[in-house]
């Protein structure tokens, strides 16, 4: 009876929640962000809907994201939230609770984990499972990690940065920087008020990241755009042109922890491995990895190739559903795959 309920994997990132159902695929990608009415607690919209209010809600309405740095922050919206995902996919329909898989980062501590195990099993889960972003990452993007043979997987996500170089189907050294795209939108509003003095949010810092930003000016074209916000001095609406060589300069420290997260790895991947990727490369995942000139300034740095997976953005959540369905097969020794009943 049990095996007419499907096996779900969810990627519960800091930016966005990915929802992957045995049989379907991803059914499910809505921004990890939950309106809540501070004078009654009660939650007004979860995901996208939510998304649109960040910075435009009225006084008794608050647009939060329960998820900061990869981890839980707070651990009763995350509930509902996951809940509300749950059901939208479809769980409500089914008489037994599914068996659910989700995504930590690397570094998580005992708490952390918990924290999520927990909160997916009161959101609804029969089972729940975690497993480590890079796994989940190596799994999706279609590497072949039984064999004794060394691959390295960079997962940028929103919160975090995963880097790991795995084997026979284990992770043999890895890192986990709680750096991502949220630091890097951060970067950019810190910036723009620091040369222009003027004030932009978070999500006006991540458009324009998205629409003119670079890792690495030489290997793309120059763009250009208006950035509106709020004049420091004079407080009134005003806009500024930026270029792609501006965000460059304004995602430097970030970008600098990234590149130096994957040096440090690979300093400590045994030497046999080492030699592996020096024809396997670098598969690059997560959103963050989009980020244009990505893989040309690791490949420029560490002197090895670096490319994108697939599809980056869903790599993990197809990552969690494939793990689900090798149950027997992964590893339970150690930190790589852990399971509550």
């Amino acid at each position: 009876m049990f095996n007419l309920v499907p096996d779900i994997g969810i990627d519960l990132g800091t930016a966005t929640v990915l929802v992957y159902v045995r049989g379907k695929g991803i059914v499910l990608r809505e921004p990890s962000v939950v309106a809540i009415n501070r004078d009654t607690g009660q939650i007004i919209a979860v995901g996208e809907e939510a998304r649109r209010m960040l910075g435009r809600t009225p006084g008794n309405i608050v647009a939060v994201r329960p998820l900061r740095e990869g981890v839980i922050a707070d651990y009763d919206v995350t509930e509902k939230m996951l809940r509300y995902f749950l059901d939208k996919a479809g769980c409500r329909r089914f008489f037994f609770k599914p068996r659910v898989m989700v995504c930590i980062p690397a570094g998580v501590t005992g708490v952390e984990e918990r924290a999520v195990r927990q909160a997916t099993l009161q959101a609804g889960a029969r089972q729940a499972h975690v497993i480590e972003e890079p796994m989940a990452a190596a799994l999706g993007a279609g590497l072949d990690i039984s064999e004794p043979s060394g691959s390295m997987v960079v997962d940028i996500g929103g919160g975090t940065t995963d880097v790991a170089v795995l084997s026979l189907g284990g992770i043999v050294c890895a890192t986990s920087l709680r750096v991502g795209g949220d630091k890097f939108d951060e970067a950019i509003v810190r910036y723009i008020r620091r040369e222009y003095n003027l004030i932009i949010g978070e999500r006006t810092a991540e458009e324009l990241k998205i629409e003119i930003g670079t890792a690495f000016p030489e290997a793309t074209i120059e763009r250009s755009t208006k950035v509106r916000g709020r004049d420091v001095i004079t407080g009134l609406p005003r806009a500024v042109e930026m270029t792609s060589r501006h965000v460059w300069e304004a995602i430097q420290e970030p970008l600098q922890a990234v590149v130096g997260a994957v040096k440090e790895v690979l300093e400590r991947t045994p030497p046999e491995l080492a030699a592996d990727l020096v024809y396997k490369g670098i598969i690059l995942t997560g959103g963050g990895s989009l980020l244009r000139g990505m893989d040309k300034l690791l490949s420029s740095e560490t002197e090895l190739p670096a490319m994108l997976a697939e599809d980056p953005v869903s790599c993990v959540a197809l990552g969690t559903g494939r793990a689900l369905s090798m149950l027997d097969y992964l590893p339970r020794s150690g930190n790589h795959f852990r399971r509550v009943v």
